[in-house]
């Protein structure tokens, strides 16, 4: 195919995968895991994009709409698949689809181009990569002539936790959407099975960024307008852009379905619907990652050290230690370094009911890891008590932490791997492994690695309180400081 309308790729980052706990958390949601095969499902959507056509209408650089505190998990993902190029669209706040693909509209018309906007969510597995790039190319097609097309599911079970799309004749390859209906009960679902021309509605657009500006205009000009004036406020920060954040707060709450699409049955806006046949697969909870995952013979998917006898139809991941089961059936087993869940496979839609429970309690590990991911590399806090805390901390080659100091606590550093640069007060040390320093309560100090290999300190914290919140930055090279 050949058009003048360029494509362009947009990865809808949001979401917080609350059914995946406590492997997924809201610091490190579901779409940075590695559920199925070596890459987390966010690499996965972008290998899918950009990789394996050989169109000369081939995808741009991706536009990756996340939250601001995911910005360097994603950018250090993408580095491991050697894509540098993209540009990252930052939400200061949740605000659902529509004002995330509104920036991306936003974005894309500036230039004055009017690029096809191939939308996905980041979170979703599809087995059969080449099955979805034909698909999107032919939705391309149709968006060219100023459609707006789904990908729908060909579902294969009458499946309740979907919304679905009616189209008035499967006969075509884009047929017209009829009408969108909410998540049925399991007869109505059925029914839907039986009666034919029933699709899943996947998240997955394709359209002009024109024509979603336009929709929007008609449909929510309240959304609309507040968007452009939080975009008009925004701060380039080399491939970080960040939306004016009070601007973007005041936008209303909204999914692209609701917002739109919806609506635009028997409008004045064609909208299409293309089957998508692709082994797909929204890994929504526990029980869903068991149905795509690899089995052994009696139904077991296991990752991870695990050890099982006289037992079948589980799902066991275990991240930091062994695992062992005996004489069980249908259990789904989660083990990580702070936390374990053992559910029922057929009652993996209530684990959203035990993260309310966390949030209520006001309990860290709905949000983090004990091991937390930074952009300068990462700390595991592998033991604590009354007064004190004990992390391993690795620094990248070249990386550094901010400029900072602490109001309630002091902090030991012993190096055991690489070479440390610290900042001490008004003086500069050299530690190599098996050196210590002290950085005294209220000391303004740094850690950075000047070497070429990672750098690895034990920390051990003594104070009144150990918070992650007791950080004053004055200078940080990845925009935290204020």
């Amino acid at each position: 195919m050949t058009s003048t309308n360029p494509i362009q790729p947009v990865v809808l980052c949001g979401g917080s995968g609350t059914r995946l706990w406590p492997l997924s958390r809201s610091g490190f949601p579901k779409q940075f895991l590695c559920l199925v095969g070596n890459d987390s499902l966010f690499q996965q959507s972008i290998k899918r994009l950009l990789g394996g056509s050989e169109s000369n209408d081939a995808p741009s650089s991706p536009y990756i709409v996340c939250n601001e505190e995911h910005r360097f998990l994603a950018q250090e993902q993408l580095r491991e698949l050697g894509v540098d190029n993209a540009t990252f669209l930052l939400e200061p706040v949740g605000r659902n689809t529509a004002p995330a693909l509104t920036l991306a509209a936003l974005a894309a018309r500036e230039s004055g181009a009017d690029p096809v906007l191939v939308v996905t969510p980041a979170d979703q597995a599809i087995t059969d990569d080449e099955a979805f790039r034909v698909a999107m190319y032919r939705a391309v097609e149709s968006a060219v002539e100023g459609n707006i097309v789904i990908l729908g599911i060909t579902p294969d079970r009458p499946e309740t936790g979907y919304g679905y799309i009616k189209v008035t004749s499967d006969k075509e390859v884009v047929a017209t959407v009829e009408r969108f209906v909410e998540k049925p009960d399991r007869d109505t679902a059925q029914a839907y099975l039986d009666e034919g021309g029933y699709y899943w509605n996947a998240g997955l657009f394709v359209l002009k960024a024109s024509v979603w500006l336009a929709a929007l205009e008609s449909f929510r000009p309240d959304i609309l307008q507040a968007s452009v004036k939080s975009w008009a406020g925004k701060r380039i920060d080399g491939v970080f852009i960040r939306p004016d954040k009070e601007a973007f707060t005041a936008i209303p709450s909204e999914s692209i379905d609701y917002a739109v699409m919806e609506k635009c049955p028997g409008s004045a806006l064609p909208i299409k619907m293309l089957p998508l046949d692709a082994g797909w697969s929204d890994l929504g909870a526990w029980d869903a990652v068991w149905s795509v995952s690899p089995k052994d013979d009696k139904g077991n998917a296991l990752h991870g050290d695990v050890l099982i006898t006289e037992s079948s139809n589980s799902l066991v991941h275990a991240s930091s230690r062994l695992v062992a089961l005996a004489g069980v059936e249908n259990l789904v087993v989660i083990e990580t370094a702070d936390a374990v869940l053992v559910a029922d496979r057929s009652r993996c839609q209530d684990v959203k009911q035990i993260v309310s429970l966390l949030n209520q309690q006001s309990r860290e590990e709905h949000t983090l890891h004990r091991k937390v991911h930074r952009p300068w590399g990462w700390y595991d806090s592998i033991d604590e008590g009354g007064r004190f805390k004990v992390k391993r901390i690795q620094v990248n080659p070249k990386a550094s932490l901010s400029l900072q100091k602490h109001h309630h606590r002091a902090e030991h550093w012993i190096v055991v791997q690489g070479t440390a640069e610290i900042t001490r007060g008004s003086e500069t040390l050299l530690l190599s492994e098996n050196q210590s320093t002290y950085i005294p309560l209220g000391e303004v100090h740094r850690l950075a690695n000047p070497g070429s290999i990672p750098l690895e300190i034990i920390e051990v914290q003594s104070g009144s309180y150990l918070g992650e919140d007791d950080i004053v930055r004055f200078d940080d090279q990845y925009g935290r400081s204020h």
